[in-house]
């Protein structure tokens, strides 16, 4: 495997400089005819492709090493094997979402109880097995997930949600997040031994509330593929809702403007936060009316990286989709040095002006007035809350011969601290 990384890597620098080189012909091009050739544009477009695609190679065989790693920590334990020492490996998560502690054997009894549900529907149940799985039960007649299954949904969902990924992310057993956000410092000054000592002012402070909504996903399978399965059908079942749920996320935390959703990033109103006008995030212009500015066209991201404060900057990542990065990668500085650097320490994107980028498909793709680059400390600025509990509900009666599982989980999302973001927008003015 590390071998696997090696080549991966060595693939990415040639591919990089080959795209460099390619570049370089376009670039002096345009300065010798006001545009380049039309093979020139396509050659570049190729290169810059299989960048992407070397890097994408880095990033999966890592990810392969993650989790190669990761399972030989694990007991080797399959879904035959023994039920009580799969109990003990869980043993930290043996409550229940419902709030039922168990003990390592009524928890080995509710994960096969709960097995049978998923491929069966209880048919053939025993007392015991109906008694063990409600424990886990839900009052309105669903069923939460296992805690191991629930704990796989939630790791893969942290996996391919870029958001989830930079943001800060906290699990509530309420309806609401609450907090308060502080808008201004408190007063002070330099006074000498015998002057008078004003009032000074007290910090600004407002409060802030983030709701959970309901999300939703159905995967459906045969009752036949169920019956006669030889797969692990919890894994499936965790891979298909994390799917799902990842892509709303996903939209949701970048652009959501409706009720019942989380609030996007990308909604709020321009401006500079300030005490009196907090609600809004800065807009850093592109120089360019849809593209970035025909002369110094990487100024604008420099100018972006320094309009976000100094304590932010340390934790902070660019955000955008490939489209759009594929075009930054083009750029460079006055000093004829490209802003974007492949990472050969295996982060997906590479690095721009030394900050990450996290690719985020969600994103918008350049275009007249788009907000298509965004630049901050997101852990510091955006808030995602999880509440606690995932559903499943077994359906094998409307979609015949098909059985659905109906999930549920409730989540929100919103920006908490307006400073740690900005937006570019491409724009000259």
């Amino acid at each position: 495997m590390t071998r696997e990384i090696k080549d991966a890597v060595n693939d990415l620098g040639q591919a990089f400089e080959a795209f460099k080189q390619a570049n370089d012909l376009r670039l002096n091009e345009i300065a010798r005819k006001g545009s380049a050739d039309v093979l020139t544009e396509t050659k570049v477009n190729r290169l810059n492709d299989e960048v992407s695609r070397t890097q994408g190679l880095v990033d999966m065989a890592k990810k392969r090493l993650d989790q190669l790693e990761t399972a030989l920590k694990r007991s080797p334990v399959g879904e035959t094997g023994d039920e009580q020492k799969e109990a003990n490996v869980f043993a930290v998560e043996r409550k229940t979402q419902s709030g039922v502690e168990m003990s390592p054997s009524q928890y080995a009894e509710y994960k096969k109880s709960f097995k049978n549900y998923i491929r069966r529907n209880n048919a053939g149940a025993d007392v015991d097995e109906i008694k063990a799985l409600s424990a886990g039960s839900d009052p309105d007649g669903g069923y939460f997930v296992t805690p191991d299954v629930s704990g796989r949904i939630v790791e893969l969902l942290n996996e391919t949600s870029p958001i989830r990924q930079v943001a800060n992310v906290v699990t509530i057993g309420t309806d609401t997040l609450e907090g308060v956000a502080h808008l201004g410092e408190a007063g002070a000054g330099w006074v000498g031994e015998t002057d008078a000592r004003d009032e000074t002012d007290s910090p600004t402070i407002s409060q802030w509330s983030i709701p959970v909504h309901e999300l939703y996903a159905e995967p459906r399978a045969t009752q036949r593929l169920l019956d006669d399965a030889l797969f692990n059908v919890d894994e499936w079942l965790s891979t298909k809702i994390a799917e799902r749920l990842s892509r709303l996320e996903n939209d949701a935390f970048v652009n959501g403007n409706t009720s019942g959703r989380p609030k996007g990033f990308l909604t709020y109103p321009a401006g500079v936060p300030s005490s009196s006008t907090y609600k809004v995030i800065e807009q850093v212009l592109s120089g360019g009316t849809g593209d970035f500015a025909a002369t110094t066209p990487g100024d604008a991201l420099i100018n972006m990286v320094f309009s976000l404060k100094a304590a932010y900057r340390e934790n902070a990542v660019f955000m955008m989709k490939r489209s759009t990065l594929a075009e930054v990668r083009k750029l460079k500085d006055e000093n004829d040095n490209y802003l974007w650097t492949p990472d050969f320490q295996t982060k997906q994107g590479g690095t721009l002006l030394g900050f990450d980028v996290i690719e985020a498909e969600d994103m918008p793709a350049i275009a007249e007035d788009s907000l298509s680059i965004a630049f901050g400390d997101f852990k510091a600025g955006y808030q995602i809350v999880d509440r606690q509990g995932i559903r499943i509900l077994r359906d094998n009666v409307t979609t015949k011969p098909y059985v659905k599982f109906y999930t549920t989980k409730r989540v929100g999302g919103d920006v908490v601290d307006f400073d740690a973001i900005k937006l570019m927008k491409f724009a000259a003015a």
